[in-house]
């Protein structure tokens, strides 16, 4: 099987090296002339691609089919919209030359508001979803083949939720974590090369929902993390992120399913 990585960031390099252990051929685009060369000695067919510099593109040359492709190019709130719109009209045309099978590009459930709400893929008539995370998502919908995976906050390895809070103030202990660990990204990946997916887009969130200040205290005893100075009071919005539109279409048991365990 031929896989094609676009932006082979944190979590798509665990799943290349997973995916080329088992013998696959795996072709990964990286900004980092580091990683470029990490990915080379994994025997990853490995090239520097810069999305938002289209003169980074123009030597690349690709195998022209694909049997998978997953798309990990960064959109970000940080981005602006006319940026965004450049970065994957880009890719768009790196792709124009291509077929694939399937491509699976992976979106946040940061596009769903912070309210008072359940999220889940469908029932979402006058929910303000992020303009620029809902832009990127229809653009590379408009791509055959094409499924959208919104992650929920990932964690996992070096990854560690309580790492972000030691020895400062947390205003956001009250809000229920929306959390998925590395792992399980990894595996309902790899289940999406293989196997047929029935609606276009999924939310991935593991399927318990603690408050943040508990996995905040949990996280920082079992890897050994400062705690917080204090908790104070802040949004205190109950967003929910429901997953199991995938958990039961794919029939997927969470390795790890409560981030209190992460």
């Amino acid at each position: 099987m031929q896989i094609l990585i676009l932006g082979c960031g944190w979590l798509a390099e665990s799943f290349a090296k997973q995916m080329k252990h088992q013998g696959h051929e795996v072709w990964a685009s990286t900004t980092q002339y580091e990683k470029y060369l990490r990915l080379k000695a994994d025997g990853i067919f490995s090239f520097i691609a810069d999305f938002d510099n289209a003169d980074t593109l123009v030597d690349i040359q690709l195998p022209n089919q694909f049997d998978f492709v997953l798309n990990s190019v960064p959109a970000s709130q940080k981005n602006s919209i006319p940026g965004l719109e450049r970065r994957f009209s880009t890719v768009k045309g790196f792709l124009a030359d291509i077929k694939w099978t399937k491509q699976l590009f992976l979106s946040s459930i940061v596009i769903y508001p912070d309210k008072d709400a359940v999220y889940n893929e469908s029932n979402l008539d006058g929910i303000e979803l992020s303009e620029k995370l809902f832009l990127v998502e229809r653009l590379m919908l408009q791509l055959p083949g094409t499924y959208v995976y919104r992650l929920g906050g990932l964690f996992g390895k070096n990854r560690v939720f309580a790492k972000y809070f030691a020895n400062r103030i947390c205003t956001t202990g009250e809000q229920l974590a929306n959390f998925v660990h590395l792992d399980d990204v990894v595996s309902l990946i790899r289940l999406a090369v293989v196997c047929d997916l029935n609606y276009p887009i999924y939310n991935v969130v593991a399927p318990l929902h603690p408050k943040k200040k508990d996995v905040i205290l949990a996280s920082a005893q079992k890897y050994g993390f400062d705690l917080p100075i204090k908790f104070e009071a802040g949004d205190h919005f109950q967003k929910l992120v429901c997953g199991n539109l995938l958990q039961s279409e794919l029939d997927y048991q969470y390795i790890w399913p409560d981030p209190l365990e992460f």
